[in-house]
């Protein structure tokens, strides 16, 4: 309990308590009280709707993500303990994503969406909502396969003889999924949902490299930004 005070509560009250200040340092503050808030919706004494703007993006990539990553991984995970050939090799080929460091991820998908954009005189940045599917298609690529793992331990650690009785009571595929699978999965869902939010705070700094690389390697060929 000391230990976790130290390591969770004391910083993030005192993170808290250091939004009110102006501080170079932890130690080197002055307090500002509401400034620093103020700050974030208005802009020279005008309102500033960039926060909000950025808040919801955030919200919805979030959510849109979660739900594809999960559904999609479970998906997988319920097809490979079905006791298909190659359930192995499936297995590696949908993890190998995740190993793959940030940077060069962003590359990797700098030039798949240059060569299939270009084609249209677009890019991943041409609009808003470019950017966003774009940066959609980059967590969920990485992030699949690692929650496809821990469905699939969850699954497999589903007792037999559950699932036996189900069916000798004459539940078909969907009731076995409804009332079997899914309940038996709850602490498996909830553990991949909190991952996959954890995880989403990786993305931003590999998006960012991946756009502006973009967004530079476009100009130069005379591509416009709209929406930006």
């Amino acid at each position: 309990m000391i230990a976790f005070a130290i390591g969770f509560i004391v910083p993030f009250v005192y993170g808290i308590f250091l939004s009110f200040c102006k501080f170079t340092t932890v130690t080197d503050w002055k307090w500002k009280g509401l400034q620093n808030y103020s700050r974030i919706f208005f802009v020279n004494g005008k309102l500033d709707t960039t926060f909000i703007h950025s808040l919801w993006y955030t919200a919805l990539f979030t959510v849109v993500s979660v739900l594809i990553i999960n559904v999609i991984s479970f998906l997988i995970a319920m097809a490979l303990t079905k006791g298909i050939r190659g359930t192995n090799l499936f297995r590696t080929v949908f993890f190998l994503p995740n190993l793959i460091g940030g940077i060069v991820l962003s590359y990797i998908w700098l030039m798949i969406f240059n060569s299939v954009l270009s084609n249209f005189s677009k890019t991943i940045v041409s609009t808003q909502w470019y950017a966003f599917w774009g940066m959609i298609i980059v967590v969920c690529w990485q992030q699949i396969g690692y929650m496809m793992i821990i469905y699939i331990a969850g699954i497999q650690n589903i007792p037999g003889e559950l699932i036996e009785a189900a069916k000798i009571d004459g539940a078909n595929s969907w009731q076995l999924l409804r009332y079997v699978t899914l309940p038996m999965l709850m602490p498996t869902i909830t553990i991949c949902t909190f991952l996959t939010l954890t995880m989403d705070k990786f993305i931003p700094a590999s998006g960012k490299r991946l756009c502006s690389k973009c967004k530079r390697m476009s100009e130069n060929k005379g591509f416009s930004f709209k929406g930006i």
